[in-house]
């Protein structure tokens, strides 16, 4: 028996009969016959940064640290094929030499590009969608064993399903992203009032290439963030096209000092006193500081987190994003629940993508936040019932507690996934409890 598996959040665990670290396609196929011969599911795994337990197996659980790094590129058409063991945070050193970057990222870049297009990962932008949105072809073992290629060309109709596929419809071995040329982000960071950023909310997401903001529950203000999108001139670089990184002192300060070691000693505090929650958010917020700075696009993008906690979020329709966050408000403070970690807003394009959760919407998305050792309470629970109750579609990496009945009421084309499922997996060698509670048997 192989040593018990936990994910980054610490909120779900597993001890998998064998792993298995695969470096073919070929060995892929292996592993998933055996599985069905001896009637064990098989579960590829990433970064396990999902919060839920999409990645778990008592099976056969597949590694593919082996599997990583550049398959083939098209920079004329800005298109890169990878591995699938691939982690985000190793795509600058693949695409910035061929001109090209990720049209959209998220603020983590330690999932590999199949478990963050698998569960939906996205970034914010109104006039963008997810990471998924840029899968534009896959080679993938089904549970039949079968080596299958979908593309725009071969397989069309299965891209919208595979693209956003849970890990449900099989293994994947190498996914084709389409990228954007490269380019520099204009980042501004600024504190707001909490009351006019959800006034102007729509606004200022159409305005801008990228935005977002955070609200420390317990506090009347938020901070806004604000990207916009600069081109990078071949011949220039980034330095003649404007870039003006922040100094490696301010960003340790900000990003380490602040983000980090801060936070972490704040919340570790708040754990064992948490009346003094809403005093300490408040002066957070008070010495929260305006940054302005131009960078690398995945620069800006990204921050470090070493501060473990436990996230839920719902992607809402657009208009309803500010309506649902005041409900939240009155409901931390109604029940008087002491939040130490902020409220995080994000939007996204509406896509075509079954299981997408801005499947033919613009999408606001709402992400709450715990500390991991803090304990358990109703915050969670209730917040999701606020959510939900707004259309809310789940994060698939993010905790939930919907099941198949309900999700199927909030996805227009989830029977349409499933059926593809039922070609892809009939024996269900990739299932688990969570495909099972969200997917049906």
């Amino acid at each position: 028996m192989s040593a018990r598996w936990r994910n980054w959040a610490r909120t779900e665990s597993s001890v998998p009969a064998t792993e298995v670290f695969p470096r073919t396609a070929e060995q892929i196929i292996a592993a998933v016959d055996r599985a069905r011969d001896t009637g064990h599911t098989v579960k590829p795994i990433g970064a396990s940064h999902s919060f839920t337990a999409i990645g778990a197996t008592d099976g056969i659980r597949l590694e593919l640290r082996r599997m990583r790094g550049l398959v083939s590129a098209d920079p004329a058409g800005g298109r890169v094929t990878l591995w699938a063991g691939t982690h985000l945070w190793e795509l600058p050193a693949i695409l910035e030499p061929l001109g090209l970057a990720l049209a959209n990222m998220g603020d983590i870049d330690k999932q590999t590009i199949t478990g963050a297009t698998q569960t939906g990962t996205h970034g914010t932008g109104l006039r963008l969608g997810g990471l998924s949105t840029a899968v534009v072809g896959a080679t993938l073992v089904t549970g039949t064993g079968e080596l299958l290629t979908v593309s725009e060309t071969e397989n069309a109709e299965l891209l919208p399903a595979v693209a956003l596929g849970l890990g449900a419809l099989g293994v994947l071995v190498t996914v084709t992203i389409q990228c954007v040329p490269r380019y520099l982000l204009h980042a501004v960071e600024t504190p707001d009032s909490l009351d006019a950023v959800l006034d102007t909310f729509e606004e200022r997401n159409r305005a801008a290439d990228h935005f977002e903001f955070y609200w420390f529950p317990h506090t009347e203000g938020a901070r806004t963030k604000t990207n916009t999108r600069i081109p990078v001139d071949p011949e220039l670089g980034a330095a003649g096209s404007g870039a003006r990184p922040l100094g490696a002192v301010s960003r340790y300060v900000d990003e380490e000092l602040m983000n980090n070691t801060m936070l972490g000693a704040v919340v570790g505090f708040q754990r064992w006193l948490p009346a003094s929650t809403p005093r300490i958010n408040r002066a957070v917020q008070t010495v929260s500081s305006a940054r302005d700075y131009i960078d690398e696009s995945h620069r800006v993008y990204v921050t470090n987190r070493r501060v473990h906690f436990r996230e839920m979020e719902y992607a809402l329709p657009l208009e309803a994003a500010p309506t649902a966050l005041r409900e939240l408000r009155e409901l931390i403070e109604r029940r008087k629940y002491r939040v130490s970690f902020p409220i995080e807003v994000r939007t996204a394009a509406a896509d075509n993508l079954f299981l997408s959760t801005a499947h033919g919407r613009e999408s606001g998305y709402i992400a709450v936040h715990r500390y991991w050792k803090d304990r358990d309470d109703d915050y969670f629970p209730e917040a999701e019932a606020v959510l939900a109750a707004h259309g809310g579609r789940p994060h698939w990496g993010k905790m939930h507690t919907l099941t198949a009945d309900s999700l199927r009421e909030r996805y227009p084309r989830f029977d349409d996934f499933v059926a593809v499922r039922d070609r892809f997996d009939p024996d269900r060698v990739f299932a688990n409890p969570y495909l099972t509670r969200v997917l049906g048997e």
